[in-house]
């Protein structure tokens, strides 16, 4: 966090607990946490942040996610990627997760913003993979 000018450790935080939160609504896995919380990381750690924009890199970085850890990402995550001008009901309803700070361009732009900054490489090792993997090696019999 030390590469940031705007945004403390406190912050960084209470975004986490924000994202857990919305994880638990929506019923996604815990797969979409642990990468939501990689990518923000990540992304902390290799881009300057502005204050305001901090829920908005948590909610696009939840928004990719959840499209590749979820088998059917939750309609809402969809209706938020894919709605068209026609549905703008539909988005407004969904930003109310973000209080109504930011449109679906701009969740769609950061989105893409990031893909590009991590080089789109998603397949990484999460402390949720190690978590299980260690549990599965703890149990296993010594014979």
């Amino acid at each position: 966090m030390s590469s940031q000018a705007e945004i403390s450790e406190r912050m960084r935080a209470i975004l986490i607990d924000w994202i857990i939160e919305v994880q638990y609504r929506l019923t996604l896995m815990p797969e979409t946490l642990y990468l939501t919380v990689y990518i923000i990381d990540q992304y902390l750690s290799m881009e300057s942040v502005p204050r305001k924009e901090l829920q908005l890199v948590g909610i696009s970085a939840m928004l990719i996610a959840s499209k590749y850890e979820e088998i059917w990402a939750p309609l809402s995550i969809l209706r938020l990627a894919y709605t068209t001008s026609s549905d703008i009901l539909q988005v407004k309803d969904l930003m109310c997760l973000c209080d109504n700070a930011f449109t679906r361009d701009q969740v769609l732009t950061k989105e893409k913003a990031i893909l590009d900054r991590l080089h789109w490489n998603l397949t990484v090792p999460t402390m949720y993979m190690f978590i299980v993997r260690y549990l599965k090696a703890a149990m296993c019999d010594t014979e």
